[in-house]
Parts: structure tokens; C-alpha cells; sequence
């Protein structure tokens, strides 16, 4: 097995393994948290789940960025991010560049309190914009 079809075999499981797990988390675990358990129970329980799953996602994160990085330079494709036909390169870059930075920037500096106070049982809603739809998928 040469080193870019490694790479690309870890490339692909990492992705399969990011995006599934935020499949899961956004499908069926928000979903149970908020159908089965008490408001006071909703935060701990999902900030231990969280605790775990944010392990896996910094792992396959940095994995995806990593082996994806190494393809690009291996095989010399920078051309490709100008060409229109690879225009889904550029998009797979900008979605993981957006996930990155939401979790090894924003979730550690402001994203993590925020959340945790729109879970706050009985805590007043300020406005419809307030609890829009980023807010509307945690509790």
C-alpha cells in the first residue's frame, strides 16, 4: 500500500466518523435529550455525552485536515482549488475551516457558556432572534 492510498483511506474513515457523529448528535441525541430527560437533568447529561464525542470529533477533525492537507501537497493539486470543475475541493476546505474553528476556537472561548446558559431551565428568552436557529438545536 503506497502512502496516498493510506492517507486516503484514513481520510475517508475520518470523515465517515466526524460527519456520522454529528449526524447522531444532531438527529437522535438532542433530539432524546430534550424528549427524555428533566430540564435540570439536560445539561449534565449532555455536557458528560459531550465530554466524550468532543474527543472523537477533535481526533477525526485534525485526522481529516491532516490527510487531506498531506493529499493535496503529495500530488501537487493546489490548480485544482481554481478550477470551477473542483469546486466541491474548496467547499470540503471552507466546511471543515467552519467546523475547526467552532471547535477548537469558539466552543473553548465563548461557544460552551453561551449554550450552557440558554439551557438554564425557567431562564427568560430575550427575543425570536435570540433563540434562532443555531440555539433552536440545543434544548
Amino acid at each position: 500500500m503506497d502512502d496516498v492510498t493510506l492517507a486516503r483511506a484514513l481520510h475517508v474513515l475520518a470523515v465517515v466518523l466526524w460527519i456520522g457523529g454529528v449526524v447522531f448528535v444532531t438527529t437522535v441525541l438532542l433530539p432524546a435529550v430534550r424528549d427524555l430527560h428533566a430540564p435540570a437533568e439536560r445539561v449534565v447529561f449532555f455536557e458528560t455525552f459531550e465530554r466524550r464525542f468532543g474527543h472523537q470529533a477533535r481526533v477525526t477533525t485534525v485526522l481529516t485536515g491532516v490527510s487531506g492537507f498531506y493529499m493535496v501537497v503529495r500530488l501537487d493539486l493546489w490548480g485544482r482549488f481554481l478550477l470551477v470543475a473542483y469546486w466541491w475541493m474548496s467547499a470540503m476546505v471552507a466546511v471543515w475551516l467552519l467546523f475547526t474553528l467552532v471547535l477548537f476556537v469558539a466552543e473553548p472561548l465563548f461557544l460552551h457558556r453561551w449554550l450552557r446558559v440558554r439551557a438554564t431551565p425557567g431562564r427568560k428568552r430575550l427575543s425570536r432572534w435570540s433563540s434562532g436557529c443555531i440555539g433552536s438545536c440545543w434544548f
